[in-house]
């Protein structure tokens, strides 16, 4: 008789889950979740300025839905000190109560945040470029790269189920102005790997990103052209650009001030850490407008048109410290972010009114470096590293897009690109997505108390539409909204019902699903302008068409 034959069965290495919250699809607001076997790690906390809302709350990662599946992470792993990347951290990190691995800037600017919200600090733990950590089951190297701010760093993630680098944001910038390149070195060591989580901001771009030396020379160049008063506008965490403004400063002859808390505060931590070693005396707030125009170069916040920032109250000329004159020049060295051309566009004429001459992008683009690779230093950096599957990630669908079409030419799979509440199975070089998770905007008012119903928690609002496309591709509302409150809250509600109808007529017609997630955030924000309360919001869409 033949020998029987045993069947052995081998169960399945487990995989390391990718689940990302924020930055799929969209500029700002990262937030990244990776687990395996039960335990979890969270990748950046970051947010957004919702500028098309009334009040301009916080945008935040919709964290919710954590707690119930017990996909609450243990650590909280910060690649930069951005506040896409960690602007959200005061407002989320108390849900966790995690530790926190950043590096000493990051560590720096969390701190401030955390003793502003009345919030302990223990939690911090300062990372050195370079290092790595032992969590659970997983390690993580923390590799430095070059970026517009100081100390950012890749995250090489090492589990069973494989290695994946998540690049953060990154550039291959040959004269960083702060901090050193790229050591090809040390990523040639670690390939291949099996999966990078990729940054595309800028994969749509040819060639390689502006070094951001090239731009500083830029800048000094128009800066030593104006006669007048000098404004620059940039984020006030981009600290290579501030530490060019610096020197430019020193070399033109100029006086330096700053105008904006968060600038005031990155100067401040900049010095403290050593970034700052050679920035030249700031002039005092209030001697701004008294020294001769020629002598002045300033700092502003409020690139994006904010409306509370330093730049717009000149353009409006109500600050307090400085009225714009004819001759006096206003620089723009921060690209816009998608969202927010009509704001800065409006800032502009705004300035212009006063006198100014605007130089940005349209007539001096070289004034201004991303922090993002283009698609040769993308090609360089996967030459180092072989991954075998690209996810691409941060940018918008466009950018993501760019990035496949890149990946495909340097015979990289790319499966598909990740949407935020997506849930990814990763095994060995292997992506496979298995869950979507709709998620709902979190938004945060800042500054403002809010009134409590006679129960002490937030009133509900329910609200039931039906809406239906029309063939200018907008939403217009058919019958009557039928709205329920269920608390105290004091709402008119024909003006209610006035803003429901001019959002749903501003709102492209997509998908049901798109309308609700941009409704919804609309009109939580205008009951909060309304009334001071943030509500509870039930929202029900009925699209008339398949009703």
């Amino acid at each position: 008789m033949p020998p029987s034959r045993i069947q052995v069965r081998t169960r399945p290495k487990p995989p390391l889950t990718f689940h990302p919250l924020g930055g799929c699809g969209e500029i700002g607001m990262n937030l990244s979740m990776y687990g395996f076997e039960g335990h979890w790690v969270a990748v950046d906390c970051g947010m957004m300025i919702r500028q098309d809302l009334p009040s301009q709350p916080l945008q935040v990662p919709d964290v919710d839905h954590l707690v119930a599946r017990r996909w609450v992470p243990s650590a909280l792993l910060i690649t930069h000190a951005h506040e896409d990347h960690i602007g959200a951290v005061a407002w989320l990190w108390p849900k966790w109560g995690c530790p926190i691995y950043a590096t000493p800037l990051a560590c720096a600017l969390i701190k401030a945040k955390f003793n502003e919200h009345g919030l302990a600090t223990d939690a911090l733990n300062i990372i050195t470029p370079g290092d790595a950590i032992e969590h659970g089951p997983f390690t993580v190297r923390f590799l430095p790269v070059t970026h517009s701010i100081p100390e950012s760093c890749s995250l090489l993630i090492h589990t069973p189920a494989g290695r994946v680098m998540h690049t953060g944001d990154w550039k291959l910038d040959p004269a960083p102005v702060v901090g050193p390149t790229v050591d090809p070195v040390t990523f040639k060591a670690l390939a291949p790997v099996d999966v990078v989580i990729g940054d595309s901001t800028c994969a749509d771009v040819e060639g390689f990103s502006r070094s951001e030396q090239a731009a500083s020379d830029s800048l000094e160049a128009c800066v030593a052209k104006c006669s007048g008063r000098v404004v620059v506008s940039c984020f006030s965490s981009n600290l290579a650009r501030i530490k060019a403004l610096g020197d430019i400063a020193q070399h033109t002859g100029r006086r330096i001030g700053l105008l904006g808390r968060s600038l005031e505060r990155m100067v401040r931590i900049g010095i403290q850490l050593g970034y700052l070693d050679d920035f030249p005396s700031r002039i005092p707030t209030s001697d701004i407008g008294y020294l001769p125009p020629e002598e002045v170069l300033i700092i502003a916040t409020g690139s994006q048109g904010e409306p509370r920032s330093a730049l717009s109250k000149m353009a409006q000329g109500s600050h307090r410290e400085l009225d714009l004159t004819p001759g006096d020049t206003v620089i723009f060295s921060a690209r816009a972010i998608p969202g927010n051309e009509v704001f800065i566009q409006r800032l502009k004429e705004g300035l212009k009114r006063q006198g100014a001459d605007i130089v940005d992008e349209t007539n001096a683009s070289s004034i201004h470096a991303s922090g993002h690779p283009a698609q040769e230093e993308l090609a360089t950096f996967y030459g180092w590293l072989r991954p075998r599957t690209l996810l691409p990630v941060h940018g918008e669908p466009a950018h993501q897009q760019a990035h496949q079409a890149l990946a495909t030419r340097l015979n990289i799979a790319t499966p598909f690109a990740p949407l935020n509440g997506d849930v990814i199975e990763l095994r060995g070089a292997k992506a496979e997505r298995t869950e979507h998770i709709e998620l709902t905007p979190q938004l945060h008012f800042q500054n403002s108390g809010r009134r409590r119903s006679s129960r002490g928690q937030a009133p509900t609002l329910s609200l039931a539409l039906v809406v239906t496309p029309d063939d200018s591709g907008h939403w217009w509302r058919q019958g009557p909204a039928i709205i329920d409150i269920d608390g105290h809250l004091l709402l008119d509600e024909e003006a209610f019902i006035d803003t429901i109808d001019a959002v749903l007529e501003a709102l492209p017609a997509t998908s049901l699903k798109r309308l609700r997630r941009d409704l919804y955030a609309h009109l939580v924000a205008d009951v909060h302008e309304r009334t001071n309360v943030k509500p509870v919001l039930e929202l029900q869409l009925i699209d008339a068409q398949n009703a």
